[in-house]
């Protein structure tokens, strides 16, 4: 709602509330009449795609709603997209800064917490291949995303990119962006020319420069 105020685009959803009090029958028919099929069921706070389903039809779709709520008192269900997936990672607090764009090519149904961490099947491509004016809007969007929300020092904002129109919808931001050694957000920034060390003492000098601030204000 907040990404829509702001004129930021993110593909067409429904949320669903109190698993105890939901009307599963009218939620089902409006996840038909709204949003159709394929789409996607996830808990709205969660990481890693942990409790998301990739549903193609009716029948599947309670399974799907009740597994979300699992992980969260607030479910999501978003409209499945025919889209590359694009993340950009991004720094900074007055002035935050994007760095270079990177894809997940998940050789499978969707990037699932599996995908992601049990197995071989995801490409991470670091450096997307995208033109470079359709480059500038996402790295520009994921900007703004950070600011709109109110994120300090780090967050990782990733998007989907229409496979035939090019149509870019924000995904989600992550705002404690994963650093495993699978994680996208330092290689994005080893690619941008800032290594893993650098990066780590960037951040504990945006800390120290914030509290620094804090104090300047609270003795005013």
């Amino acid at each position: 709602m907040i990404f829509q105020k702001e004129s930021i685009p993110v593909v067409d959803y429904l949320v669903f509330r109190n698993a105890g009090d939901l009307n599963m029958h009218k939620a089902i028919t409006s996840i038909e009449e709204t949003l159709g099929f394929p789409c996607f069921v996830k808990p709205c706070n969660m990481g890693s795609s942990i409790g998301v389903t990739k549903v193609s039809d009716s029948s599947k779709i309670q399974e799907a709603i009740e597994v979300a709520f699992t992980h969260d008192r607030k479910v999501i269900v978003e409209k499945a997209i025919n889209a590359r997936e694009i993340e950009c990672a991004i720094l900074g607090d007055n002035e935050p800064k994007a760095s270079v764009l990177g894809e997940i090519i998940p050789n499978s149904e969707f990037y699932s917490y599996n995908v992601k961490y049990y197995s071989d099947q995801a490409k991470l491509i670091i450096g997307a291949d995208l033109d470079p004016g359709i480059s500038d809007n996402i790295r520009e969007i994921a900007v703004r995303v950070h600011k709109t929300i109110g994120c300090y020092d780090f967050s990782r904002v990733d998007f989907f990119l229409d496979k035939e129109s090019d149509a870019v919808w924000v995904n989600e931001i992550n705002t404690v962006p994963g650093f495993t050694d699978k994680s996208m957000y330092f290689k994005l920034w080893e690619a941008t020319g800032l290594n893993f060390g650098e990066l780590i003492n960037r951040l504990i000098h945006l800390t120290l420069e914030r509290e620094t601030m804090n104090r300047s204000m609270c003795i005013k």
